[in-house]
């Protein structure tokens, strides 16, 4: 009897100590990656799934487990026609559902892409108001295409915002993404990037809020994330011998973001994942090779999930925080020589 009452203890405590998470899709480019996640992968164990738009029409086919029209008034469910001004209002209007849909959460992700209206106007201001709960918020976003010039220089100023208001920044660049997904059909290599932020977020959190070949303690990840401004990612997969080093080497190669130095990276977070058959040496390894690459100071975090469907495949996600990107870094020597000038 003591023993059953103390094993109902110990549960409790589990469930009570096991981080209550939340993933806002913002924007068009943000609700496709929260439906997707919801349709092709089941949801998020241990997470709500809201998608946020100022688009009535898109919304309503969006899957999710909330779905909130952002400023019904300011847009009347039209969007925001690209004005991320108009974002920003819509945003200001619904804050207060936003806030009650995400209370209790102890990890916040903001996903958008940037460049448009909605995403990158309401992203940092909905960022804005929940990091006052003390909740870890990590955004992840996509940039536009360099050619798309109005939504390339949209995108910059979004950024610059929203990491002012978010522990960590994940950013995603498709000029990078189109050389690793260059060969697909345009339907599937635009899929790739909600694909690759869905992955991101279902991988992290479950490792995190349910049972894995390693857990990711959600202390260790505050420890990296904690107001380290932007972070890149990469993805290698690889099946056959010697899958681990080569799934491990391309996602150091395929950094999707331009990094300044690699080596200078706060801290860095490895995710490995694999079917029924993938062993603990092979998570070990993964784990040495993306740790030789870095100094001594880098502060480590990784976990390792079996999923099923892997079965024969390895997948290593390599997150690096706390880094300087040429993308910010451009545009801040663009201000400097404007300042300058006057």
């Amino acid at each position: 009897m003591d023993e059953m009452m103390e094993t109902e203890k110990i549960e409790a405590i589990m469930r009570a100590a096991r981080p209550q998470v939340s993933v806002i899709g913002v924007g068009g480019a943000g609700c496709n990656i929260v439906s997707w996640v919801k349709e092709k992968r089941g949801g998020v164990s241990g997470a709500k799934l809201i998608a946020a738009n100022t688009d009535a029409t898109h919304l309503n086919i969006i899957k999710a487990d909330r779905r909130i029209l952002l400023g019904e008034k300011t847009t009347k469910g039209m969007g925001a026609g690209g004005y991320p001004q108009r974002g920003e209002q819509a945003a200001r209007e619904s804050l207060e559902q936003i806030r009650k849909d995400t209370v209790g959460s102890n990890i916040i992700y903001v996903a958008t892409g940037l460049g448009g209206g909605t995403g990158t106007g309401a992203s940092w201001v909905i960022a804005n108001s929940l990091k006052t709960t003390g909740a870890l918020m990590i955004g992840v976003v996509t940039l536009p295409f360099a050619v798309e010039r109005f939504r390339y220089n949209n995108a910059k100023e979004g950024l610059q915002r929203l990491r002012t208001q978010c522990d960590t920044v994940v950013v995603i660049d498709n000029n990078r993404l189109a050389k690793v997904a260059g060969d697909l059909p345009l339907k599937e290599a635009l899929g790739v990037a909600n694909e690759l932020v869905g992955e991101f977020v279902k991988g992290i959190t479950e490792t995190i809020t349910t049972a894995s070949l390693i857990n990711i303690d959600f202390a260790d990840l505050r420890a990296i994330m904690e107001k380290r401004g932007i972070a890149a990612i990469g993805v290698g997969e690889a099946t056959g011998e010697d899958r681990v080093e080569r799934a491990t080497q391309a996602a150091l190669d395929a950094q999707l973001l331009d990094i300044k130095d690699s080596t200078k990276a706060f801290g860095v977070l490895i995710h490995v994942a694999g079917g029924e058959d993938i062993t603990l040496d092979e998570v070990t390894q993964a784990g040495e090779m993306v740790t030789r690459s870095l100094p001594q100071k880098a502060r480590v975090v990784w976990g390792a999930r079996v999923e099923p469907a892997l079965q024969g495949k390895v997948r290593v996600m390599v997150v690096l925080t706390g880094i300087e990107s040429t993308f910010l870094s451009t545009q801040q020597k663009g201000l400097a020589g404007l300042l300058k000038s006057q």
